[in-house]
């Protein structure tokens, strides 16, 4: 495996940039596959001037089978990432987020196997398991995706099944719950709330929480995610899917109390009308991927959201 490579489909995006740096840190040659339409260029400028020999980009669509089997070709394992993850996107465009998350995740398995990959490893979503009062959230619980966002992940989740038993291509979704950290876009009209409170505490302004603020998230730094996909690369496991998460379950509310102590200022949420299709209540059990690839969250929410927040200060100076 001396001369081999690994994939990041999505690459250039929040999780798959954090991914490609940690893969680069290992002394692992990287391609990213990504086209760019929400993935950053910025998010890969400094991986490419320190790791020029190392990091290769290619600007394609993952739905294209024929170029990914080019960039996949020799490849050791694929961590594909590239998905449209907004719920609230999927409610306003479900043939878009199926034709990105389920012909795109189709493709990917399809031009991975032709290129005999050793592993995919993929990731999903907490959303499969939709508003089940069921707390917290583990593996063996029947699915009940209530976004079509949830369920073009859900799909994902059985077609790696399908490759791993018919085709034998190891495969392992990840089943993410609320990622967050640096590098993560606060500006998109469909940004994860993290970034969003972040920027609007830093620019003097007051959280907006769409809803009561009684919903519940568990919150997972990145690198921690990060971690996982490696875990899961180097496991013996296959066919699969474990929830990659802290296991801490916090409101939206809470997190805004958090936040102001971090700040230093009390902030005061303005509450909105809540968004369709969103999950009420989510927290993870976590055991599973512990005993099956050696995973366990490290980091805590308040230094998860210290070094957020020092980032977001770091690179604006709007926030300085």
């Amino acid at each position: 495996m001396e001369n081999s490579f690994d994939v990041v489909t999505g690459g250039a995006g929040f999780i798959g940039s954090h991914l490609c740096r940690a893969l680069l840190k290992q002394g692992r040659r990287v391609r990213v596959v990504d086209n760019f339409s929400t993935g950053r260029s910025e998010n890969l400028d400094e991986l490419l001037e320190l790791h020029p020999d190392q990091c290769e980009v290619f600007r394609q669509d993952i739905r294209q089978l024929e170029e990914l089997q080019t960039a996949f070709e020799g490849a050791a394992t694929v961590f594909h990432q590239a998905a449209l993850t907004s719920v609230q996107q999927s409610v306003e465009n479900p043939v878009e987020c199926n034709s990105v998350n389920v012909d795109g995740t189709l493709k990917v398995l399809l031009a991975a196997r032709n290129a005999g990959v050793d592993k995919v490893i993929f990731a999903t979503s907490t959303a499969v398991y939709g508003n089940s009062e069921v707390l917290p959230k583990h593996e063996e619980m029947i699915p009940e995706p209530v976004s079509p966002y949830a369920v073009t992940k859900y799909m994902g989740e059985v077609y790696g099944r399908v490759f791993s038993e018919i085709y034998q291509l190891p495969t392992v979704g990840l089943r993410y719950f609320n990622v967050f950290g640096p590098n993560q876009d606060p500006d998109s009209e469909y940004a994860a709330v993290i970034p969003r409170f972040i920027t609007r505490a830093l620019s003097g302004s007051d959280p907006i929480i769409f809803g009561d603020g009684e919903q519940s998230r568990d919150f997972i730094f990145v690198e921690d995610v990060v971690a996982a996909n490696l875990k899961a690369a180097q496991s013996d496991v296959s066919g699969r899917v474990l929830n990659v998460a802290s296991g801490r379950q916090l409101t939206l509310n809470q997190l805004v109390e958090v936040l102001g102590e971090l700040v230093g200022r009390k902030l005061t949420p303005e509450y909105q009308s809540a968004r369709a299709a969103e999950v009420r209540h989510s927290v993870a059990e976590v055991s599973l991927a512990c005993e099956l690839i050696g995973f366990e969250s490290e980091t805590s929410l308040a230094e998860g959201l210290r070094r957020t927040v020092r980032w977001f200060q770091d690179t604006s100076p709007d926030y300085a």
